[in-house]
């Protein structure tokens, strides 16, 4: 799949925002933290991703209610669904200067009821963007960072109307940052995230 930049301005992808909050002490403080001892870039990608796939558990699987939106606040509490945990793992990748954006596949409801907009992320490393998914493995999901191939945790299947979004935003996509804004808790967001762009 070829991979869209919804803008030319690769600066647009190292920005910070009210999402992607990576000026935040909490973000800083856990960039710093990752970056310690690390050879590169690369090897500080892996780190940042391992972290956010494997220390902030997806709220779902955790039985969390609660809903975060904003990377720090997702780093400080420990929580989030998958749009939450990409928009965590942008801001540390941005705060080391590593351009990063935001994607989305549209995946079948995991109760097979209907649709739901899936966030990921994609980096840029040698000239191209390789897509992340920092949403959490369990039994069935086996996400790992990759720079050749792609290892996410779901491939769409065309079949059930499943598809990739092949634009690179450089902030979360308004129907998303709606939806989680307005939930006071995840049982309602599940009602409430669009399931397209």
């Amino acid at each position: 799949m070829q991979l869209i930049q919804n803008t030319a301005d690769l600066s647009a992808y190292l920005a910070a925002d009210d999402v992607i909050d990576h000026h935040h002490p909490v973000v800083r403080e856990t960039a710093a933290r990752l970056a310690e001892g690390v050879a590169d870039s690369y090897a500080y990608a892996r780190a940042a991703y391992e972290f956010v796939r494997d220390t902030i558990p997806h709220s779902a699987d955790s039985g969390d209610p609660r809903v975060t939106w904003r990377a720090s606040d997702v780093l400080e509490r420990r929580t989030g669904i998958c749009h939450a945990k990409a928009h965590a793992l942008a801001a540390l990748l941005r705060a080391e200067d590593i351009p990063t954006a935001l994607c989305y596949q549209r995946l079948t409801h995991d109760d097979g009821s209907g649709h739901v907009l899936h966030g990921l992320v994609a980096v840029r490393f040698h000239g191209a963007w390789h897509r992340q998914d920092p949403r959490g493995n369990k039994p069935g999901v086996d996400a790992r960072f990759s720079l050749d191939g792609e290892r996410l945790a779901w491939i769409p299947n065309p079949a059930t109307d499943e598809t990739d979004h092949p634009v690179l935003y450089e902030t979360a996509h308004p129907a998303v940052l709606t939806a989680l804004r307005a939930a006071p808790d995840r049982p309602h967001l599940w009602r409430t995230l669009p399931d397209t762009l």
